[in-house]
């Protein structure tokens, strides 16, 4: 008797393990409705929209705090020698 014959799987899954945790929030009832709304226009649920919105706030504080480090880290320019006076603003930005 011959074996069978099978088909070979050959789709790539990806699974991503990553621990999520749950919370509850209060939201007002405007907001609520809002949050559902969009949630259907992007096609997904209140509860991704949210971690996803958070996330973006997270990235975006994080951004900016290291563009303050690197900004405060530089040394400060010096816009006049000792005795001189200051530059007038349309010398400094060509006005």
């Amino acid at each position: 008797m011959k074996p069978a014959h099978r088909a070979i799987d050959t789709r790539i899954v990806i699974h991503h393990s990553s621990v999520k945790k749950n919370v509850t929030i209060t939201l007002d009832d405007d907001v609520a409705r809002w949050a559902r709304i969009r949630a259907a226009e992007l096609n997904t649920s209140v509860s991704r929209l949210v971690g996803e919105m958070l996330r973006e706030k997270m990235l975006d504080s994080k951004k900016y705090d290291q563009a303050q480090r690197e900004y405060l880290s530089q040394k400060p320019l010096k816009i006049r020698k000792r005795g001189a006076r200051y530059p007038r603003c349309e010398e400094l930005y060509g006005r």
